[in-house]
């Protein structure tokens, strides 16, 4: 089969448990209880270490969970394949848990609590891997509906997700997506460091 449509391991078992997590929360009884205890609880009492985890394999509604599968799917496939299964769900869960961390603290030293949900930052460490290892590959956006080079799509939503965190725009945790793309450029060059990975 051809291996655009093959999927490897990490990236379909991924797919998968964020799919049954959603489904469990969506249409079970318990599925609140799911929700509670597996959700990342930001000064506010359910807070446990775990959620740290947790918190990316749910999501707040379909479209949360379409966009984000979507892109897990698209970048995934390709970085899976280069860095092998392994380091590919090391890096993976390195940026999920990475991204929570920095939304969290930032939260904290705000004084603001937070419910976060989603594996928005983990793909987002995704893209920006992509952008890393293939920079001069062309990614069609959606809207406006332009060819872009990956190392300038990169840069360029690294910075308006900077600039919205900052500005505190919509209920997005924008440091989150930030956060990804930081622990994921930081792995990234310490695999190079230590030659464990060409760029």
């Amino acid at each position: 089969m051809n291996r655009f449509f093959n999927m490897p391991p990490v990236v379909k078992h991924l797919l998968a448990i964020n799919v049954l997590a959603f489904l469990v929360t969506a249409l079970l009884p318990w599925g609140r209880a799911v929700e509670l205890y597996g959700a990342l609880w930001v000064g506010l009492p359910p807070f446990r270490s775990y959620q740290f985890v947790t918190y990316m394999f749910l999501h707040a509604n379909f479209e949360h969970l379409f966009f984000n599968m979507f892109a897990l799917w698209m970048f995934g496939r390709t970085l899976e394949y280069e860095l092998g299964s392994k380091r590919f769900l090391i890096y993976y869960m390195v940026c999920g848990v990475g991204a929570a961390l920095i939304q969290a603290s930032i939260a904290w030293a705000m004084g603001d609590t937070l419910v976060l949900v989603g594996a928005s930052g983990a793909v987002m460490g995704l893209l920006l891997a992509f952008g890393v290892l293939h920079p001069n590959a062309v990614i069609m956006l959606i809207f406006p509906p332009i060819p872009m080079k990956a190392k300038w799509f990169v840069v360029i939503y690294g910075v308006i997700e900077l600039l919205l965190g900052w500005r505190g725009v919509g209920n997005i945790a924008h440091f989150a997506h930030v956060g990804g793309m930081l622990w994921g450029l930081g792995l990234l060059y310490w695999w190079k460091w230590r030659n464990v990975i060409r760029f």
